[in-house]
């Protein structure tokens, strides 16, 4: 199976996580996620996370710190999750892909309706 290597931003704003809900036209439709995409040849992880970030929100970061990457079976393909704490800088929040951009409190991201693959990243977050 194929392996595809995908950064994501736990982002901090305002003593609140910023979280994107993924439109009807992506796979996995409606689920949340943490922004950010796939790793391109020759591009280290942080310079993808900026890169994604800028194109998909229209924000720049601050990276924080990393996070234990997770590895997780879709039924077509696998994916290494590489996350990584940032802090919002700059940018006003334009979508190009996603549903929603929301920022919310520990308690409230619990009840979301998460893409599998986020859920251990989520989940070792709220325990930092």
């Amino acid at each position: 199976m194929k392996i595809v290597d995908v950064v994501c931003a736990v982002i901090w704003k305002d003593g609140k996580i910023l979280v994107a809900q993924r439109s009807e036209k992506m796979s996995l439709p409606l689920k949340w996620e943490f922004p950010g995409g796939k790793l391109e040849a020759g591009e280290s992880e942080e310079e993808c996370l900026h890169r994604e970030l800028l194109e998909e929100l229209n924000i720049s970061v601050k990276i924080l710190a990393g996070m234990r990457e997770n590895v997780h079976d879709y039924s077509d393909l696998r994916i290494r999750l590489i996350p990584f704490v940032v802090e919002y800088v700059s940018g006003e929040i334009k979508l190009a892909e996603h549903r929603e951009v929301r920022a919310f409190s520990k308690e409230e991201v619990m009840e979301l309706d998460w893409a599998p693959a986020d859920l251990p990243i989520l989940n070792e977050f709220l325990r930092l």
